[in-house]
């Protein structure tokens, strides 16, 4: 159990029981980055003002229920201030919820976590960590992330309030908060965000950003002179200023105002001064990433009226006093009375609301029922035809299953077409927020963040754009893993088979960066069964996300009657073709799996022993036991030839030191994709040739 210190009336810290608050939070942050040695002491001691008045008088987050779906979502998007969000969340007596959704005794933050700060296997890390403490609504650090996120949290708010709400009775009502600072304001991505959030109309959410005019090089005047009030209210935000953060009258009515207008997003400037109240760093770049230093922090404690050298210290009154403010408890119980009246009006769409909340849906069984099986076809299709189809036919039995692409859904072919599904619209561009089918624009890198928002609120997004355009989203991508959100991926055009646009639009090395992400699934299917089973494995995938990169060109559908089924892609990889005791195995992945197949049966009537391996998800055959990845890949067989139009790193670990990797060495051209192919060695023949040279 943590303990308050009590102090002496003449050595407590002096002030309203306001400033009590906001210094707590302050010198709580101080204490802990001046322990760890290291942190970011400037954003929390300016920015505290508001942190405490938007969770005491503002949000609706009942903190002995932090897992309410209806309640409000705070993102720190500046997620260096953790410092900050910790003790916060620690004076407003936040609860743990367990992994399995429990809610314990503990508090989600204590005294002995803050002084933890930043040290291993802690609750308190270095930046803010979905899943690692409870009121952390996303993992954020890399600036402008959680801007875009809360987007997507916001459209999941609409969504889910266009879908459930009824007459007078509002199951999602709540907003969506996120705190910026100049960092996350010059990031490309808060551009792309905002853009969409002011164009969709999202008046749920309220944007507040710092305006303290530092960043670590210095006065950001040497970077960032734009007039940001005229950029939001050019992108469709209603835009309110706050002259002092330090004037909580004002700060606490301009939220408040920002609340309450519904029409579109705000954008709040708050004033502050980084460092605030150090002697020597307040104002200064010497605040921002370093601790304040012993001395600093003795005359900084002195600034505040609070005893120098008292570390930690949490005066009588100040936790309760944060309490008695926050309104979430009661708004919390007259929602469930709210709901009581819902359930037995809307039975139906209770029982719906209650399968999303808890994952009471037969995943396993809807898929079966949902996917299509493809007969043979030497001709064939490319998988992202096939792939289109299988996800309306998913998206039919799956009502949580939405997405879009950025602004390439029918190269992609990624929209749902069956009735009913709709696009999200705002109401203002002659739509609402009803539609499953999301125009995300030419915003790839806002598109994977606000994915990851929308599957924070246990939806099932997918995002769809070329497989080359996955460098802009790589990092949501990153995250979406580091947070276990099942987030669709949906790559398209996934090699030099995609031809005349050239080697800007044909990916090389992107199937090795994704497979290098941990936690991420990467599969490409090989024919339209495979794809069929990749949408099952992604489906049935929900803690981690899934990739898909899918063929522009068509590849035949194998007979399944004559070689492995394609349920062999739930284990990764898995025998397509078979000889007994093979002399040589061919590994191979999407299109070029064909060439393998072909290869083989040439050799077959020559002679030659050969095994066919598809290996379209590496990460899962990994996760198989050692003695089925023998099964599949003999370790005694060391004559191999993998095959694979992309880059050739990291297929040494199933060529072998005596096998052989048909890659891509160089970036594409520009001409049809069968003269690419053969001149980059993606043929048969080539295959064949390889193959010999083994033998």
């Amino acid at each position: 159990m943590d303990t308050v210190n009590h102090m002496h009336p003449l050595d407590a810290p002096s002030g309203s029981m306001d400033l009590l608050a906001i210094n707590t939070i302050r010198t709580l942050a101080i204490d802990a980055i001046q322990k760890a040695n290291s942190g970011h002491p400037g954003t929390p001691m300016g920015l505290a003002p508001a942190s405490y008045v938007l969770w005491r008088d503002i949000l609706k987050y009942d903190p002995a229920a932090p897992g309410w779906i209806n309640r409000d979502r705070f993102v720190l998007s500046v997620g260096h201030a953790s410092s900050m969000l910790y003790a916060t969340l620690f004076l407003a007596g936040v609860r743990e919820m367990a992994a399995n959704g429990h809610v314990t005794d503990r508090l989600a933050v204590t005294l002995d976590d803050i002084r933890q700060f930043r040290q291993l296997g802690s609750r308190t890390p270095g930046h803010p960590e979905y899943g690692v403490t409870t009121g952390v609504e996303t993992t954020t650090g890399p600036l402008g992330q959680g801007l875009a996120v809360s987007v997507g949290m916001a459209i999941a708010q609409a969504w889910l309030a266009r879908h459930f709400n009824r007459p007078g009775h509002d199951v999602f009502d709540h907003h969506i908060y996120a705190f910026s600072g100049e960092g996350c304001l010059m990031e490309g991505i808060s551009a792309e965000a905002a853009s969409l959030a002011g164009h969709l109309q999202l008046g749920h959410l309220v944007w507040l950003y710092d305006c303290n005019r530092i960043s670590i090089e210095g006065n950001v005047d040497i970077t960032f002179t734009e007039n940001l009030a005229a950029r939001f209210r050019a992108a469709g935000w209603d835009v309110l200023e706050v002259a002092d953060i330090n004037d909580l009258a004002t700060l606490r009515a301009t939220l408040r105002a920002a609340r309450d207008d519904l029409t579109k997003p705000t954008f709040v400037i708050t004033h502050s001064i980084i460092g605030y109240g150090s002697p020597h760093k307040a104002g200064k770049a010497s605040a921002h990433g370093a601790p304040l230093g012993v001395e600093e922090v003795r005359e900084t404690k002195r600034a505040y009226g609070w005893p120098e050298d008292a570390q930690f210290l949490v005066p009588d009154g100040v936790p309760e006093h944060m309490r008695s403010g926050m309104q979430g408890a009661r708004a919390h119980a007259a929602w469930h009375s709210m709901m009581e009246s819902y359930r037995r009006t809307w039975p139906d769409l209770a029982a719906e609301l209650d399968r999303m909340e808890h994952g009471g849906m037969a995943v396993a069984d809807i898929m079966k029922a949902a996917c299509p099986d493809y007969a043979p076809d030497p001709v064939g299709r490319a998988t992202r035809e096939t792939s289109g189809e299988v996800l309306n036919a998913v998206a039919q039995a799956m009502p949580f299953l939405l997405g879009g692409s950025g602004d390439l859904a029918p190269s992609n072919k990624s929209a749902l077409t069956f009735k009913g599904t709709g696009w999200f619209e705002s109401p203002a561009w002659q739509g609402d927020y009803s539609g499953r089918n999301f125009h995300f624009g030419i915003r790839e890198h806002a598109m994977g963040a606000i994915c990851n928002g929308m599957a924070s609120y246990r939806l099932r997004p997918y995002a769809a754009t070329f497989l080359v355009f996955m460098d802009y989203m790589k990092t949501p991508i990153r995250l979406a893993a580091m947070m276990g959100l099942p987030v669709i991926y949906i790559f398209t055009h996934d090699s030099i088979g995609m031809g005349e646009d050239g080697p800007t639009h044909q990916p090389i090395e992107h199937l090795l960066q994704l497979r290098g992400i941990p936690n991420l699934l990467t599969i490409r299917p090989a024919d339209a069964n495979e794809v069929a089973v990749a949408w099952q494995v992604a489906m049935q995938s929900t803690s981690r996300p899934v990739a898909f990169a899918l063929s522009r060109q068509a590849l035949p559908t194998i007979d399944r009657s004559r070689y492995g089924a394609a349920d062999g892609l739930r284990r990764g990889g898995y025998i397509v073709a078979d000889m007994p005791d093979p002399q040589l195995i061919l590994i191979a992945t999407g299109g070029e799996l064909h060439l393998a197949m072909g290869a083989h049966e040439t050799l077959r009537a020559e002679g030659v022993a050969t095994r066919v391996v598809s290996l379209p998800c590496w990460e899962l055959f990994e996760e198989q036991h050692q003695s089925y990845r023998d099964s599949v890949l003999p370790p005694a067989v060391t004559r191999r030839v993998t095959i694979e139009a992309g880059c050739g790193i990291g297929w040494e670990r199933y060529a072998g030191p005596q096998g052989r990797i048909i890659a891509m060495h160089s970036f594409g051209a520009s001409a049809p994709y069968q003269d690419l192919m053969q001149k980059f060695g993606f043929t048969e023949d080539a295959v064949l040739s390889t193959a010999r040279s083994l033998l």
